[in-house]
């Protein structure tokens, strides 16, 4: 999937006309139909199957919040399968509108900025849920998974499900994160996938319980381990490329401590400045002589959030980068301004760019994650930050593995800023 993209001047972008906001309309179900037709072949190639629990307590019509965990793109493909026909909303990336905000809009998406304040979100989500009787499909994580994981959560979600009074249905997927891992720089893996679909919450529950009791729900429900469940249940992978971009989440030598020294290429993972050699097996363990440091992929990653947080804590961790930068004004183009660098640090971000007239500053309190991504739309590994007029879309020099620590160090940022905030 590519995205439409322009070379334009910097202050040309800023004087074009700021889009209005358009509220949801109704989704049409002659294209949500064509959708869950064209998804069929690959539902079957990954013999797709699901199990409902307690489903028969939400009626046909009853409008619902379905949350479903974040793997790859299949994870629309699986939404389109087991909600049709109802009628529904999804929340997804403002710049997934680019060039088709007619068609996106029709299929029923609602734009959103990721990891930021959207108060406008809410107001759209209930508008769907209210007005239009529709339900709303939200991935909360927000972005896919670097590690297997899950990313992490806002503390706003237990305050949003008290504000839409719907019941809440949980969608979990299995198998899908081992076919297309974000790593892996969209090489498909042959892989079954499956997926359950529990009724959480009714109205009732919500009513009943705190604000820090939903989001302890919410916690628990986007609690996983993809690589332990592949190890679990005996899913091989066998393909010669599962390894390739594994650097990109495993930027860091446990051996050595180097950052930005690893290649994963094939089915190894290698250090280029101690030599030593992983080997993702087809289990999906990590193996490396009698002494392999970590055997598990999200154990390595935890590591590396250890590593970002005592950098921060001891003042050494720093980014400063050449990057190029595009930006997203309106749903017509992606637009290409030019260079600049980007820096982050116990202040937050900071781009400069296009000869001095780009300056956006963004504290760490404004953002508990980052949208970071690999390959993004095919053009490179992105790092995005925004304020109230633009979102700004920095591409690293090619083999500058720094998204995954940059998202690591901002969540801890983040963190910590609450924890001071709160005394603790």
């Amino acid at each position: 999937m590519k995205i439409r993209v322009r070379d334009m001047d910097y202050d040309a972008v800023m004087a074009l006309p700021a889009e209005k906001h358009q509220k949801p309309v109704r989704p049409s179900r002659f294209l949500h139909s064509l959708v869950k037709l064209l998804a069929q072949s690959e539902l079957k190639a990954v013999h797709f199957r699901v199990e409902k629990k307690g489903m028969e307590r939400l009626g046909a019509d009853e409008p619902a919040l379905f949350l479903m965990n974040h793997s790859c793109f299949l994870d629309l493909k699986i939404a389109f399968e087991l909600l049709y026909p109802r009628d529904f909303h999804i929340v997804c990336t403002s710049d997934g509108f680019v060039g088709k905000a007619f068609l996106m809009r029709a299929l029923g998406c609602i734009p959103t900025r990721k990891f930021m304040t959207d108060l406008t979100l809410v107001r759209d989500m209930t508008c769907a849920l209210r007005n239009l009787k529709s339900s709303v499909l939200m991935y909360p994580e927000a972005s896919y998974s670097f590690d297997g994981t899950a990313t992490s959560l806002p503390s706003s979600l237990g305050k949003c499900l008290k504000l839409l009074q719907v019941p809440v249905v949980m969608i979990r997927t299995e198998g899908a994160f081992g076919r297309d891992p974000l790593y892996n720089g969209l090489q498909i893996r042959k892989t079954d996938v499956s997926a359950s679909m529990t009724y959480l919450l009714s109205p009732e529950d919500i009513a009943a319980m705190s604000v820090e009791e939903l989001n302890a729900v919410l916690r628990e429900q986007f609690t996983f381990d993809n690589f332990r469940w592949q190890q679990e249940n005996g899913v091989v992978i066998t393909e010669d490329f599962r390894a390739d971009g594994l650097n990109r989440v495993l930027y860091k030598c446990p051996v050595c401590g180097c950052e930005g020294a690893m290649t994963g290429k094939g089915t190894t993972l290698t250090c280029g400045h101690c030599g030593r050699v992983w080997t993702l097996t087809e289990a999906g363990f990590l193996e490396s002589g009698d002494d392999p440091v970590f055997t598990h992929v999200p154990d390595w990653y935890a590591w590396e959030r250890d590593c970002v947080r005592r950098d921060i804590l001891e003042g050494r961790y720093s980014l400063d980068i050449p990057v190029e930068i595009a930006m997203l004004v309106d749903t017509k183009s992606l637009y290409r301004v030019g260079s600049g660098r980007l820096r982050h640090g116990p202040e937050g971000f900071r781009l400069e760019g296009c000869g001095g007239r780009l300056t956006v500053t963004v504290p760490p309190e404004n953002t508990y994650s980052l949208y970071a991504d690999y390959y993004w739309y095919e053009i490179g590994d992105m790092i995005c930050i925004g304020d109230d007029r633009a979102l700004y879309y920095c591409f690293p020099e090619k083999g500058c593995d720094v998204a995954a620590r940059t998202r690591l160090a901002t969540e801890e940022l983040y963190r910590l800023k609450q924890m001071n905030r709160k005394g603790r």
